[in-house]
């Protein structure tokens, strides 16, 4: 499979940004598309989500390369090429979780309200950026056989891109990519009801995606390790756990809290 869409010179387009990037652009507009729903002013929105994105994608690989710096530390100049793969989703979810925090906590917002209104079109954007590592042949399974991908019904063009150095391996990434498809729908159809909490829609994405991502670690072959554990196993281990204790907490509250309408109107923040 070829990364590289088109070369200009020493310039390469690249699937892999290409398609991180068609997610992110699709995941803002179904954020902007949304922000009446929530009485959120854009400004304020597209202000955060600026920082988040920028700071997510520092930390994504940052968190990559710190676990892989026994390589790295010999090839300095490459920490720089995020073009050729090497973000970690996990390293971006805490660093934008962190950078939304410092931000909602300036303006005196709350923060598990304005998570709630991004968690679910970020799954978008996480579906279609799974791709790229199809591109990239990275982010594989286990290694099989041309007949039980056949016998899975997967598209011919994914089984060939599946045919890597002579064998043929398991497409986690495709499994990854339409898990988080189904979990977008649903929490759409979550969203949509009257009766939502303030942080349930959070607590959901925390304990779909760590669901989801426990389960494919455990065919990936190219995991960051601590020891003998998958970092990305012992991260969705945390997630669901968090995710179970805020359905906790909301399930104690008496008081019922509409996610769609809130006290600090954003409206009154001044930038």
């Amino acid at each position: 499979m070829n990364p590289v869409i088109v070369t200009l010179g020493s310039f390469e387009l690249r699937w892999y940004s290409v398609l991180i990037l068609v997610g992110a652009l699709l995941a803002l507009f179904l954020i902007e598309k949304e922000a009446k729903r929530f009485g959120i002013n854009k400004e304020f929105v597209f202000n955060m989500l600026f920082w988040g994105i920028i700071f997510g994608f520092i930390g994504a690989r940052l968190y990559y390369v710190l676990f892989e710096w026994s390589y790295y530390s010999s090839h300095i100049s490459e920490i720089f090429k995020i073009w050729e793969g090497g973000l970690a989703i996990h390293g971006g979810i805490i660093a934008a979780l962190l950078t939304i925090i410092v931000y909602t906590k300036k303006y005196k917002v709350r923060t598990i309200r304005y998570l709630d209104f991004i968690c679910v079109p970020v799954l978008l954007a996480q579906a279609i950026g799974r791709w790229g590592n199809f591109f990239n042949s990275e982010a594989h399974g286990v290694a099989t056989t041309y007949e039980h991908l056949k016998s899975l019904r997967i598209p011919e063009f994914i089984i060939n891109g599946m045919h890597i150095d002579g064998v043929y391996y398991t497409p986690t990434f495709l499994y990854e990519s339409i898990a988080c498809l189904i979990l977008f729908i649903v929490l759409l159809f979550v969203r949509r009801s009257k009766y939502v909490k303030v942080g349930t829609l959070s607590a959901l994405y925390l304990i779909g995606y760590g669901i989801i991502r426990f389960f494919i670690e455990i065919s990936r072959t190219d995991a960051l390790m601590i020891g003998a554990f998958k970092i990305a196993q012992i991260v969705s281990i945390i997630m669901v756990i968090v995710g179970i204790v805020i359905l906790m907490i909301n399930a104690r509250k008496s008081k019922f809290e509409d996610l769609y309408n809130d006290e600090n109107n954003i409206e009154k923040v001044r930038f």
